[in-house]
């Protein structure tokens, strides 16, 4: 039976765990945490990933109804920008990090072994195989590590890494009653947008300009248009991170019998949401890839061929989403809402 060793064990990680087992490979899951499981808030599983999910088997994540309540894009005074229904878009899966996670390893079976507590210091391959620090051997290594990979590190030790975006993010669960669709608001050099989870829960997050390292409270929001006052309040815990990307361009998602996954590949800041949604493609395409061919190298040269240029889409497209969002100069800001009111009319008219 073919082996593999799995760096981390987010998101992307127990996927590809899942994905390889189904694939009948033996896969031993390394993760630095004292614990197996996931920290956060909300995530949005798009279609494409929710189809990935459901074809290893991981059930509990229904595809999204159509939205019944008003939602889209908002200034800070509540006036619409533009309406969701006329950007024609399909709605992905709200859901917590925590819960997803949960789904995925609740597919672990006896091929999938864990060991917590592991801090991967050495990566050495050869024609015939990988090791890690020297004592654990497999055919395949998947570097799922994150943004700051110490796997990527180590075989690409040239690589720039992670770039800071230029703004911070801010995300909270909120435990409070809403008839509201939710959405984004855009301001100036700040972002506030919600959702309510597949639990009956609303997820926030918000974005706002400043240097980084700078701790912060979201106190901007708290002026804004209802219900973001109230979201805020309703949190029990906020949650602060600086957002970063990974520099272009990306490293080859392959080097050797070392694969790149996730964020150890291809971070992308959350404007789009498509970062986990990325990982869970990327694990089912890598095990797809497997299936089809014995020859590894040739699975692995068609795995980057098919996700490197992809998700190197999606992190342009998601920087210069932020950039649009987060710009500050009130001019630029004018012309931006105007731009997106009168797209979604074109949108609206095109598709009637």
């Amino acid at each position: 039976m073919s082996t593999a060793i799995v760096v981390g064990a987010g998101i992307g990680g127990v996927t590809a765990a899942v994905a390889l087992q189904r694939s009948g490979w033996q896969v031993t899951v390394l993760e630095r945490a004292p614990e197996l499981g996931e920290v956060g808030a909300g995530i949005s599983v798009w279609p494409s990933a929710v189809a990935v999910l459901e074809e290893l088997g991981v059930k509990g994540v229904e595809k999204s109804s159509v939205q019944s309540k008003p939602a889209g894009i908002r200034k800070p005074d509540g006036r619409w920008m533009v309406g969701a229904p006329d950007l024609g878009m399909e709605l992905p899966v709200m859901i917590h990090r925590a819960q997803l996670h949960d789904l995925i390893t609740a597919e672990f079976g006896p091929a999938v072994t864990v060991r917590t507590g592991y801090d991967v210091r050495t990566v050495t391959q050869d024609a015939d195989g990988v090791t890690v620090d020297g004592e654990l051997r497999a055919d395949l290594l998947v570097a799922a590590d994150g943004i700051r990979s110490a796997v990527r590190t180590a075989v690409y030790p040239q690589y720039a890494g992670p770039r800071y975006s230029g703004f911070t993010g801010y995300r909270g669960i909120a435990e409070v009653d809403l008839d509201d669709g939710g959405g984004e608001t855009w301001g100036h050099g700040q972002l506030f947008g919600f959702a309510r989870l597949i639990d009956g829960r609303f997820y926030w997050y918000a974005t706002a300009n400043q240097p980084a390292g700078t701790k912060s409270e979201p106190a901007v929001f708290e002026s804004w248009h209802d219900p973001l006052p109230r979201l805020i309040a309703g949190s029990a815990k906020i949650l602060q991170n600086d957002i970063y990307d990974l520099t272009l361009p990306l490293v080859p998602f392959v080097h050797g019998r070392v694969v790149l996954l996730g964020d150890a590949a291809h971070a992308m800041t959350p404007n789009l949401g498509r970062g986990a949604c990325s990982a869970i493609e990327d694990a089912g395409a890598l095990a797809r890839h497997l299936t089809r061919t014995s020859d590894l190298a040739l699975a692995l040269a068609a795995y980057d061929a098919e996700r490197r240029p992809a998700t190197t889409k999606l992190v342009k497209r998601s920087r210069t989403l932020g950039r649009l969002a987060q710009t500050e100069n009130p001019l630029v800001c004018t012309v931006r809402d105007g731009l997106v009111a009168t797209a979604g009319k074109l949108l609206a008219l095109r598709r009637r």
